[in-house]
């Protein structure tokens, strides 16, 4: 049975689409054939992250509205065997989705995939509540600053209450607590949230702890998601991620500040 992943927060810019490309890729490299949904209507960017936007023709308003099939519409990925986005349309509004749209066409991809992963909008507007809707489990993004845990926790109350599952009274969603741009030398200054802080506040089980980095940043202006770039801590975080997404035990990386070696400190960086 496919399971729906929704990424998701409240605040924008904590790098959603980063991690659903990052997330849809690595379950694609662990043999799941894994489909991408961009559910942000109008301002799509996971073409982009993902390096096909040129290979755009239809999108998933068309398929919600019948003028393209999913085979015209989804796009296999040239890296990865087993990955495929389905693209957002950039000249509709949010209310092209549906209810009953988005149910069909996620009906149709649960009968040919493993794995369904909806990169949602920011915030509480109809696109982002339209990707928690249907939600199995949830990816819960977070910088580690106030601004952004307090508005992931408010996210955590609508998973709680409006989504399918909540309305018909099933097992909770499962929720996984993700969080980006992490720097431990600024941590240590008191300028960012420690993790410790960001799990006591939000109280769900930790996903991962992505390392701010370059590496993130040059995977996107490139086109390719930084999961692929396994030489860099960003890819290889993502990586640690996605293996207890499936069940493995993995010890955390990247959450301490580095010692410096007799080298660098002698003649710095």
């Amino acid at each position: 049975m496919a399971k729906v992943i929704v990424v998701t927060s409240g605040k924008g810019g904590v790098g959603k689409t980063t991690s659903s490309a990052a997330i849809g890729t690595g379950l694609a490299l662990k043999g799941y054939k894994t489909v991408i949904i961009d559910f942000d209507i109008g301002l799509r960017n996971l073409d982009l992250i993902m390096g096909c936007e040129r290979r755009v023709v239809y999108d998933f308003v068309n398929v919600i509205n019948g003028e393209a099939n999913l085979n015209q519409a989804l796009i296999k990925d040239k890296r990865v065997d087993k990955l495929f986005l389905l693209p957002a349309s950039q000249t509709r509004d949010k209310d092209a989705l549906t209810r009953e749209g988005v149910e069909r066409v996620l009906n149709e991809l649960k009968e040919d995939f493993d794995y369904i992963v909806c990169d949602s909008p920011a915030g509480i507007e109809a696109g982002a509540m339209m990707a928690m809707y249907f939600a199995d489990e949830a990816i819960v993004t977070t910088n580690p600053e106030v601004s952004s845990v307090r508005d992931s926790d408010r996210i955590l109350g609508i998973l709680h209450s409006k989504s399918k599952r909540a309305e018909e009274g099933l097992e909770n969603i499962k929720e996984h607590l993700l969080i980006t741009r992490y720097n431990p030398d600024r941590v240590s200054k008191g300028e960012m949230l420690s993790v410790e802080d960001i799990q006591d506040i939000l109280a769900i089980d930790l996903l991962g702890v992505i390392p701010e980095s370059q590496a993130v940043l040059s995977a996107s202006n490139s086109g390719q998601p930084v999961i692929l770039d396994s030489e860099s801590d960003a890819g290889q975080a993502y990586a640690d991620a996605i293996s207890r997404l499936l069940g493995e035990t993995v010890d955390f990386r990247f959450l301490d500040v580095e010692k410096k070696g007799l080298f660098k400190r002698i003649f710095g960086g």
